[in-house]
């Protein structure tokens, strides 16, 4: 009579075809932009002009966003007219500065200005916001660590090596579990026939 799979068994093969999705995913993955982690903000809620900005930045070698968060001051308006312009330069000042036009993203009532710039290797940069509009202007300056790429798709691999270990350890723990279930086998009769 056959018995019915067990649970084990079929959780054990669920979780390989998970595996083996997995892996299928991050092998034949498009390439996509790298990024090691979310942007983070080097200037949190400045007053520069008539605006409360944050500048958030993903400093990578090459291209690199950067969003600025704008607020009124307190009893003020954001000017219809204002202008953002971000300017890096390497602290060494090997370089000289470089200035990058934003422009407007109205992210759900809160007002945005993008732009992307680029780092060439990495080092320590001067990050200048500079805001001008008929209500005022003004600057405020930030230093930030520009990164090297990660290994593009190889990343997720290298982050999913430690649960695919963790995987690999339970398949195996149910796979011996199943073994000495199968090693077990029912008493049989002694043979009391005569010779």
């Amino acid at each position: 009579m056959n018995a019915p799979i067990s649970l084990p068994f079929k959780t054990a093969t669920a979780a390989l075809a998970g595996m083996v999705a997995s892996l299928a995913m991050m092998l034949f993955a498009s390439p996509a932009r790298a990024h090691n982690g979310p942007p983070f903000p080097i200037i949190t809620d400045q007053r520069v002009g008539p605006c409360i900005v944050s500048l958030w930045i993903h400093p990578d070698i090459g291209n690199s966003p950067i969003f600025i968060l704008v607020d009124p001051a307190p009893g003020r308006a954001i000017p219809k007219d204002l202008k953002m312009e971000v300017g890096i330069q390497p602290v060494s000042g090997r370089l000289p500065e470089v200035l990058y036009p934003t422009s407007i993203a109205d992210q759900r009532g809160q007002l945005e200005y993008k732009t992307d710039v680029q780092f060439d290797q990495q080092e320590f940069w001067n990050v200048r916001l500079i805001l001008s509009s008929s209500a005022g202007g003004g600057e405020s300056v930030a230093k930030v660590e520009a990164t090297p790429l990660g290994y593009g798709r190889w990343d997720l691999l290298l982050f999913a090596l430690p649960f695919l270990a963790v995987g690999f350890l339970w398949f195996k723990l149910i796979a011996k579990r199943r073994g000495r279930k199968g090693r077990v086998q029912p008493a049989s009769f002694a043979d009391t026939s005569l010779p």
